[in-house]
């Protein structure tokens, strides 16, 4: 960000780092009422997503003979989970919003042209966020099925509704954000940052740490579930790579169509 540049400015003018400060918090406090008013729409919805989420709770305990169960421990635990559950569909519905906030402070730092991305970056990475939701919404039945089927014969598995809730939540929202960091890269590749070569040579490193998270975030011990979130990742990690470079693939031919079309005209005038 230290290119950015003051709106209204000369073309070379810094903004300052105070600057910098003032435009976060707008564009923080601007994400923030979108996700309040996502979780106002949320608090109507409770019921309809808390049934889903519970559903496969209810599934383990027919298969158990009623030994699972979501326990709600205190007199405002009931409260809390829904707050906790509209706030996740605050942020599930406001994610448009709140990711072009987050488009919006690097925007300045920008050449114009690559401010006219905007529409492809911002829809690539609210496709990507919702593929990253509906892929956690397919494991999740799975890993509580697989969780809940620890539990020894003739036990009985009280889940605190505290702890199952922002379990799940985080859940969902890690699989969410995690898809839409191939935007990032994308970005930090086009607006020089980082260049597509250095995304390329560390991509060993890269596999290494997708497998690695994908086996922290996704709660269940087998492989299979682990590999449905490392293997998206993975390719999602070599298709930014590819559209990082196309960017420097098509800078270069311009450059040379431009010196062949200058040589041609120096050519021409002798």
């Amino acid at each position: 960000m230290a290119r950015s540049r003051a709106r209204g400015s000369v073309p070379d003018a810094r903004m300052p780092l105070s600057a910098h400060i003032r435009e976060f918090r707008n564009r923080l406090i601007l994400a923030l009422a979108g996700i309040a008013v996502g979780a106002v729409v949320g608090w109507f919805f409770y019921e309809l997503v808390f049934d889903a989420l519970q559903q496969p709770v209810l599934d383990a305990a027919e298969q158990s003979d009623g030994l699972v169960s979501i326990n709600f421990a205190g007199l405002v635990t009931a409260l809390d989970m829904q707050i906790k559950v509209s706030l996740f569909i605050g942020v599930v519905l406001a994610a448009p919003w709140w990711l072009y906030q987050l488009w919006a402070f690097v925007a300045p730092g920008l050449h114009r042209r690559e401010k006219g991305y905007t529409v492809g970056f911002l829809g690539t990475a609210v496709v990507l966020f919702a593929g990253g939701i509906a892929l956690a919404w397919w494991v999740y039945p799975r890993a509580v099925d697989i969780l809940t089927g620890f539990t020894p014969e003739g036990g009985s598995n009280f889940l605190d509704a505290q702890m199952f809730m922002t379990f799940t939540l985080r859940l969902f929202l890690a699989f969410g954000i995690a898809f839409v960091f191939p935007v990032v890269m994308v970005f930090l590749s086009w607006a020089g940052v980082v260049k597509a070569r250095t995304w390329l040579r560390g991509w060993r490193w890269a596999v290494i740490i997708i497998f690695t998270a994908s086996a922290v975030l996704t709660p269940t011990p087998d492989v299979f579930t682990m590999l449905m979130l490392a293997v998206p990742m993975s390719a999602l990690y070599f298709g930014a790579i590819g559209i990082a470079s196309l960017k420097g693939r098509l800078g270069g031919r311009r450059r040379a169509s431009r010196e062949d079309a200058g040589a041609q005209q120096g050519g021409v005038g002798a």
